[in-house]
């Protein structure tokens, strides 16, 4: 795999979008999974955000499932160990993130 991480100007000059070998035909992408972190063209993380604000809110619908079995306070430690321990993998590519891609973060 190989990732191409250029300025808007430098991609509006690239004239193919599809690259043929002699055993496969590779299709650029505008977003690539890299070690799990969503890495789009322009680097600005919104949809690692988006994905990352789905998985969190779809286990967080899984922890409510089986919140009658647990003690309240089990209950908001676990679901603070989840959040923080997501949000610490790979949280120095959020510097600088949008306002409103931090709101995103923050609602979790």
């Amino acid at each position: 795999m190989t990732i191409w991480l250029v300025t808007h100007h430098q991609l509006s000059k690239v004239m193919t979008h599809v690259v043929t070998l002699p055993n496969a035909t590779v299709q650029f992408s505008r977003v690539v999974n890299d070690l799990g972190v969503l890495l789009e063209s322009h680097l600005t993380v919104a949809d690692h955000v988006a994905a990352f604000s789905r998985s969190c809110f779809f286990q967080l619908r899984q922890v409510r499932s089986i919140k009658q079995a647990l003690l309240s306070d089990v209950t908001t430690k676990l679901v603070h160990a989840f959040i923080s321990s997501r949000l610490d993998c790979c949280n120095s590519l959020l510097l600088g993130v949008t306002g409103q891609l931090l709101h995103r973060l923050q609602v979790i």
